[in-house]
């Protein structure tokens, strides 16, 4: 038996040692000295690439694989770990595989219906086409798209390992709706990211898939080995303007990026939750400087140690903030060692509390 998983690629990167995992470039070329496979070649539709994202490479598999008897997707900077955190061997999944149908990412839980979490991000609109698009060429999956997608699940990523003639069988649902789909909707005025759109639309239908046809599914945890660049620039910057003292600066950034690249909070985009914690600090900084004329940009305007301050008052909120509404009611609570070190040294504001809670979710629980 023999099994690939290509990993899809815009850009150069180291590869995983085992040649189970062969790199695919999608969308735009890169130099051929790297001797990746690429998605430009045989039959394909890789001029698509920035409607279809990664889907580019899924076709390609598709039309072209003709010498593998499983076939999987992987991202260069995202892949499906075992229980150890480590990638999957092929020895592993191919013993999954007598078990399961196929492999894929754990169900996301959102939290509110898909229809209006997509809304947020892009045009919900769209989805109503599709379910058109879908009761026509797939009337089968029709009930199960109505439904699902006003529930709050949906897989991400379009990362999956499975028979290649089980790939082929979704690959001859999915993308009979996506040309079709894409003749009738209107992108004008889309940026790039929600140009991207039928990527996005063939995470979700691989759910309405595989729960219409019965399947089997082993949820698997993401390992991801490098953040986005995206994430990285946004982080820099911000480190800039904190460095300045400029919050304001710093607000503006985020929402820029965030409006470009509303992703960026997302756990598979935000590795460290860095991102977030950087959102919480702007959010802290400024309402201390409105409410006390300081902030702790005062005591230090290094990012990573910013970053570091508000992580650790998070856990001292999520381990104590439901009891202890205030600074001075947690000062009086039995802590450990190094959580009193932590509040001695740092002298916690009533505002970065305040602002620490209501992010934790206890902003409604005060007695």
């Amino acid at each position: 038996m023999s099994m690939t998983i290509y990993t899809m690629t815009h850009k150069p990167f180291v590869p995983p040692p085992d040649r189970l995992y062969q790199p695919l470039q999608v969308g735009s070329a890169l130099h051929e000295s790297l001797g990746y496979l690429s998605d430009n070649e045989g039959d394909n539709i890789s001029e698509q690439n920035p409607y279809y994202s990664e889907l580019t490479g899924h076709y390609w598999v598709w039309k072209n694989d003709k010498h593998s008897d499983y076939v999987g997707c992987a991202h260069y900077r995202r892949y499906l770990v075992n229980e150890k955190e480590e990638l999957y061997t092929e020895v592993e999944l191919l013993d999954l595989l007598k078990e399961y149908d196929l492999v894929t990412t754990k169900l996301l839980t959102l939290e509110y219906s898909y229809y209006d979490a997509f809304d947020d991000r892009h045009n919900a609109k769209d989805l109503d086409v599709l379910g058109d698009v879908i009761k026509e060429l797939a009337p089968r999956y029709y009930e199960n798209y109505m439904r699902l997608v006003h529930e709050k699940r949906t897989y991400f990523g379009n990362m999956f390992v499975m028979a290649k003639s089980l790939y082929d069988d979704y690959m001859e649902f999915l993308f009979p709706l996506l040309f079709e789909a894409q003749k009738r909707i209107d992108m004008t005025g889309y940026d790039g990211y929600q140009k991207r759109l039928f990527g996005f639309f063939s995470e979700f239908l691989l759910y309405v898939w595989t729960t219409t046809n019965g399947l089997k599914v082993k949820e698997a945890m993401v390992g991801l080995i490098s953040e986005k660049a995206e994430t990285k620039e946004l982080k820099e910057q911000i480190a800039e303007f904190f460095r300045k003292k400029d919050v304001a600066g710093a607000k503006d950034c985020f929402l820029r990026f965030y409006r470009k690249r509303p992703d960026i909070l997302m756990e598979v985009s935000d590795i460290n939750r860095e991102c977030r914690l950087a959102m919480q600090a702007i959010s802290s900084l400024e309402w201390e400087q409105k409410r006390c004329g300081y902030s702790r940009l005062e005591k230090t305007t290094d990012f990573y140690e910013l970053i570091d301050f508000y992580r650790k008052l998070n856990h001292l909120v999520l381990h104590h903030g439901e009891k202890a509404v205030t600074v001075e009611e947690l000062q009086k609570m039995a802590l450990t060692c190094e959580e009193q070190d932590f509040l001695r040294k740092q002298q916690i504001s009533s505002v970065e509390y305040e602002i620490a809670r209501r992010i934790n979710g206890l902003f409604n629980k005060d007695s």
